[in-house]
């Protein structure tokens, strides 16, 4: 199928010809014409499947008809849960809108919000924008009465980043029948629950199985001991000539400690997490695009919306707290059809953590050594002793209760298993 096939006018194919994209992909081909026709949509697809075409060039065919005239008010919204990834979507509709006049303003926090509101008092038809910063203009007399569209873009993420309350402020404000376009990389049962509040009778598009990884993405896990992870990294890096690679961590600390360590082995890097100034972080996000910087070494702050064409490498110096957050990091390569890989450096412990990141994604993810960084066997030994005994350690006395479980014939009889008594707090405790 082609993009002329889904109804897009020609300066919209103009400009995707210009930037190189000849088919659409799975979510546009579904997202497109449903758009087009005023449906709610809820759909979940894989990270870097193109979603921001899926919503943004039917939005743009919309507001084909505006006549530009000068404090026009917005109609539509797109709301994101970063700075980087508000800024990444307008970058892409104002490349996709460049035969058009359809004007789009983003709105973040980190600018001065009256050089914003003079900005809108000119005239605006697509605001983009943090649920937060929008919702402070809103409250600050912001026009919202001519919105036809909201898009919740990455709605997952904006719930686990404390938006909720936002999203449900915004959302009873904006026109009674205004269409509603939920997209997220992964289910939830906030995301359920928040189609549920502003959905009406939406159509539901799934591109892909819950929480899975793109399958042009080849994921590896290698065993080494917790110290000598930033040898490794680096070794790999050097060693196989990665042109281009963005790694994880899980902290700021330990953000801050190997881009120290990297930095020692004369690779050039770059730092984003969220004590970096925005102005900093976009800087470096430029030089890592322009290939000006060769590791960009971030926290989870840039698992979403880093639109880094033909991305080869990622690696998880340290798997995320979330397992579901893998699903993002990893995304970052792979995009588009293209091929890409995703390291994980994983120590002891972490080998039990990737268990959950399996059942996540739904699939292994191998597990191999590099020659001269296999893990110490005695170090291992003496760490598995320890979690054993820690285990040992939180057995207490046992008391017997019921408990119902169903039999054959789906009629619930009693059960009588063990649990644990709350043991007494003891001085290793307090270690």
């Amino acid at each position: 199928m082609s993009f002329e096939k889904l109804g897009l006018i020609k300066p919209l194919l103009s400009a995707i010809h210009e930037l190189g994209y000849e088919h659409p992909t799975l979510i546009q081909k579904r997202a497109i014409p449903l758009v087009m026709a005023k449906s709610d949509i809820f759909a979940t697809a894989q990270t870097g499947t193109g979603k921001t075409a899926a919503f943004g060039l039917p939005i743009l065919q919309r507001l084909r008809k505006t006549d530009g005239e000068v404090g026009r008010s917005a109609r539509a919204v797109i709301l994101s849960p970063t700075r980087e990834l508000s800024i990444q979507i307008h970058e892409d509709l104002d490349n996709f809108s460049k035969h058009m006049k359809v004007e789009c303003v983003v709105l973040v926090g980190g600018k001065d919000i009256v050089t914003q509101q003079r900005i809108l008092q000119k005239g605006v038809d697509v605001i983009i924008a943090t649920p937060g910063r929008f919702l402070e203009h809103v409250e600050n007399g912001l026009d919202i009465t001519n919105i036809e569209v909201l898009v919740l873009d990455e709605a997952d993420r904006m719930l686990d980043m404390g938006f909720t309350k936002d999203i449900r402020k915004v959302h009873p404000l904006l026109p009674k029948n205004h269409q509603t376009l939920l997209f997220s990389a992964t289910y939830s049962d906030k995301v359920r629950k928040l189609s549920k509040l502003v959905l009406r009778s939406p159509a539901f598009i799934e591109t892909s199985k819950k929480n899975s990884t793109v399958d042009t993405i080849n994921q590896v896990a290698y065993l080494v001991d917790q110290e000598r992870k930033a040898e490794l990294l680096a070794y790999l890096i050097g060693s196989r000539n990665f042109p281009q690679v963005l790694v994880f961590t899980r902290t700021k600390v330990s953000a801050n400690a190997l881009f120290e360590e990297l930095q020692k082995d004369g690779l050039k890097c770059g730092l984003i997490h969220g004590d970096i100034p925005q102005g900093k972080r976009l800087k470096t996000l430029a030089q890592f695009k322009e290939m000006k910087i060769r590791v960009l070494v971030a926290t989870d702050i840039a698992s979403r919306g880093l639109d880094i064409e033909e991305l080869p490498y990622v690696i998880n110096y340290e798997l995320p707290s979330v397992s579901e957050d893998y699903v993002h990091r990893v995304g970052r390569t792979g995009r588009a059809g293209r091929d890409g890989q995703a390291i994980s450096l994983i120590d002891i412990y972490e080998k039990y953590d990737i268990k959950d990141i399996e059942r996540v994604i739904g699939q292994k993810i191998p597990q191999e050594t590099v020659e001269g960084f296999e893990p110490d066997p005695s170090i291992r030994r003496k760490d598995i002793e320890d979690l054993k005994l820690k285990s040992e350690h939180k057995k207490p006395e046992k008391k017997r209760v019921r408990q119902f479980s169903k039999n054959t014939s789906g009629l619930a009889k009693a059960k009588v298993i063990k649990v644990s008594k709350k043991r007494k707090t003891t001085k290793r405790d307090a270690k």
